[in-house]
């Protein structure tokens, strides 16, 4: 897969495995990469969340493959600057699962990773002229077999330790939703639809999960035009066999100033079997 067209080719993503425990990524942020409000787009986010988590969850894993299972991502603060940056720290390892969760900064300017670890470390955050806290979110990896996933003999994370990777650069040609192809097939309903191809496919031969978040945020996106996606909880419940992957949005709470919608996201052709189960809470800009 290595230099492969894919959707998360113009994310300029940099990561450096600090220790077994702890990984950071950069990610770039540009206008391709924007919600509708002018921040970073959510399903970018949730991308770049569940890549950075899998390092040290696949160290932890002491040999098994990882794939993500559960993950939420909350915001604190739409970044605008950027390059973004994902400060990932595993919390649990479990004899089935692994958990790691994860901190969005805005550097607002910043390229260099094991600087800006340095600062988090001195509690820089926050403070004038540092990194801005953006959202927190927690991944839970379900441990499988090695030999599910594909080219599994590339990842070796135990060994990557100290060293900055950089993942292979492509131009995109469209913004961060209208890349997926996606097709709308009813608005109000949250109904779109997602092809299973290379270009959104991971390790395992399913959609990766970053791009099902980006279908789910495009459908609640289509449900209450006008409102922005900012918090997402996500259930990954089985792979794409089939596809498309299809979205059905049901409202949860419409209040002044956001909404909550539940998304269910199905391998239309595979009988509709069940993926995954999502929450999304939209904001006004």
């Amino acid at each position: 897969m290595s230099g492969a067209r894919t959707f998360t080719a113009d994310f300029g993503l940099n990561t450096l495995l600090l220790d077994e425990r702890r990984s950071v990524i950069r990610a770039n942020l540009t206008d391709k990469l924007r919600s509708p409000a002018g921040g970073a787009a959510l399903g970018f986010l949730v991308t770049a969340v569940d890549i950075v988590t899998s390092d040290p969850a696949l160290v932890a894993g002491g040999g098994d493959w990882t794939a993500t299972q559960d993950l939420s991502l909350h915001a604190v603060t739409a970044p605008k600057d950027g390059p973004l940056f994902v400060d990932a720290n595993l919390v649990r390892v479990g004899k089935k699962t692994v958990v790691v969760s994860a901190d969005v900064y805005d550097g607002h300017g910043r390229e260099d990773l094991a600087g800006f670890a340095r600062e988090i470390d001195g509690g820089a955050a926050g403070k004038p002229c540092g990194p801005t806290l953006a959202a927190r979110g927690l991944v839970t990896f379900a441990r499988l077999p090695r030999h599910a996933a594909s080219h599994a003999d590339l990842y070796t994370p135990g060994q990557w330790v100290g060293k900055v990777r950089g993942h292979p650069e492509r131009e995109i040609d469209g913004d961060i939703y209208e890349r997926l192809d996606l097709r709308v097939v009813d608005a109000a309903a949250g109904v779109l639809e997602l092809d299973r191809s290379l270009f959104v496919l991971n390790q395992i031969g399913t959609i990766q999960g970053g791009a099902q978040a980006l279908l789910a945020e495009a459908a609640a996106h289509a449900m209450r035009p006008g409102l922005v996606a900012t918090d997402m909880l996500v259930r990954y419940l089985s792979q794409v066999r089939s596809g498309p992957a299809r979205s059905y949005g049901t409202v949860v709470r419409d209040a002044t100033d956001h909404s909550v919608i539940d998304i269910r996201l199905v391998d239309a052709g595979d009988d509709e079997r069940v993926l995954a189960l999502m929450t999304v809470t939209l904001q006004r800009p």
